[in-house]
């Protein structure tokens, strides 16, 4: 109850359950960034998978969702500044150009994408409240017209004179309680996972279920580890990790390196 209490939207965990399974709450949030007053959402999932992404580092995505004429958007939480790296966001918005630029496709048909960096602090260091970058000629400033958009959004922006629904957005993302909230739709999502019964135990299963997760992942290091070192027998590594014979083997073949 204390870590439910404490979590804003800014904070990774809790925004995947606020915009779970809510199209209208991340259509809603998507119109406030990137200022496009009719955007449609036609489809939206939090921990989207790539999956086209084969022998490259794989990455999932926060919140990512396509509108009515085929635009991607990916909504992504940075706290940590390292996380909000414009390599990263390049990374990003390449990804997706490769997961949904089918075989023998011209290029003209990669759709427009924005990808969306919302962090916890001014990682551009100009105090602006949105970064938005697009491809340019460098000495005109002409926009190259390739559909890709990164937007960073300052989580730390506060300018009390400032009214703009976006502002109002990065003010109620800092916030911990939903009466402190100025923007009635992620107030209302807020309290529900805070204050009601059922949100609290959606809450209080997500919260298991990703310490578990993490366990599990510190099970499979582990198991690496002593593969590695080679002293081990695969039934004697399942015991030490508390996973199946199978899911040690598992790792094994996927640890042995590959021969000619």
């Amino acid at each position: 109850m204390r870590t439910i209490e404490n979590y804003r939207p800014l904070d990774d965990d809790f925004m995947r359950e606020l915009f779970r399974n809510d199209l209208p709450l991340a259509q809603f949030v998507l119109r406030i960034i990137t200022g496009i007053d009719d955007l449609q959402l036609t489809s939206q999932e939090t921990q989207y998978d790539l999956n086209r992404l084969l022998g490259a580092r794989s990455i999932c995505l926060d919140v990512f969702g396509t509108d009515s004429k085929g635009r991607k958007f990916d909504l992504e939480i940075q706290r940590a500044d390292r996380g909000a790296t414009p390599q990263r966001a390049r990374y990003h918005s390449s990804a997706i150009d490769v997961e949904f630029l089918k075989a023998k496709t011209e290029f003209t048909e990669l759709p427009i994408s924005y990808v969306i960096f919302i962090t916890e602090n001014d990682v551009r260091g100009e105090n602006k409240l949105v970064y938005n970058f697009e491809w340019t000629v460098t000495d005109t400033g002409t926009p190259l017209g390739d559909g890709a958009h990164i937007i960073f959004v300052n989580g730390a922006y506060n300018n009390a004179n400032d009214t703009s629904d976006l502002a109002m957005l990065v003010h109620d993302f800092r916030c911990k309680r939903a009466e402190d909230m100025k923007i009635k739709e992620l107030a209302d999502k807020t309290r529900y996972f805070k204050e009601t019964p059922e949100g609290v135990s959606i809450m209080c299963k997500a919260i298991e279920d990703m310490r578990n997760e993490a366990a599990k992942m510190n099970s499979y290091q582990i198991a690496l580890n002593l593969i590695e070192l080679g002293t081990l027998t695969e039934e004697e590594i399942a015991k030490a990790t508390q996973l199946t014979l199978e899911e040690v083997k598992e790792l094994k073949e996927q640890a042995s390196p590959v021969t000619a």
